[in-house]
């Protein structure tokens, strides 16, 4: 199991890592320099890294399905990147390409670790190989991780990156109304999540998209 875990830890910090530097990344292209000038346009895991959400519950969650055999969504969360949506060139509009950067590089990581899978499976046995095949498709490995990074910040409810692209597409009278959802976001989310309706939401599609990328390149 500490293998296993130490295993883990690339691809679940760099899954964060590269999902918040990439608000902060589009966010500065779209005008607002507030995430660069907090040094948050960066892949130094440390100044993303939130002690309570980004180690503690996932690790928790990992521990508890591994003793009860179970699975489920990994839950956690990092330092939010900070943005002045107000900068922004032209804020609502805008808003959609800082808020869709972060799922978009879980996205691209997800492509990435699938092809670092095909190469693994590929490599001749007792190398390096098992290490990295585990490393891209365990349960929370760069595959599964960044496919649930990418479905769960897609859910429409702010302050998700989903309910941010909600907020940018709906009409202005209606974004406002919706806009004032976002305190109540997160108890929302955690409601959904122990209530097993956020699994049961996400699991078809996030499986779909993952069985797909193994099937493009053939495993």
């Amino acid at each position: 199991m500490p293998m296993e875990i130490l295993l883990y830890v690339v691809p679940v910090v760099l899954a964060i890592t590269v999902h918040e530097a990439a608000h902060g990344y589009a966010a500065r292209h779209f005008g607002d320099t507030t995430a660069e000038r907090a040094g948050r346009i960066t892949l130094n895991p440390f100044s993303h890294i939130d002690p309570v959400g980004t180690v503690a519950v996932p690790l928790g969650i990992y521990l508890l399905s591994a003793i009860s055999g179970g699975g489920g969504i990994l839950f956690g969360w990092a330092k939010p990147v900070p943005v002045n949506f107000a900068r922004l060139r032209n804020p609502k509009a805008d808003m959609l390409w800082v808020a869709a950067a972060g799922p978009f590089a879980n996205f691209v990581m997800a492509v990435g670790w699938t092809a670092v899978a095909a190469f693994a499976f590929g490599s001749a046995p007792g190398t390096y190989g098992h290490a990295l095949w585990m490393m891209s498709t365990g349960n929370y490995g760069g595959i599964a991780i960044n496919c649930v990074l990418m479905f769960l910040n897609l859910v429409p409810i702010p302050p998700l990156d989903g309910g941010r692209i909600a907020v940018s597409l709906l009409p202005n009278k209606l974004a406002w109304r919706y806009a004032r959802v976002e305190p109540y976001g997160f108890p929302i989310l955690l409601l959904l999540l122990v209530s097993g309706v956020l699994g049961r939401i996400l699991s078809p599609p996030l499986n779909l998209f993952a069985d797909g990328l193994l099937a493009l390149f053939g495993l």
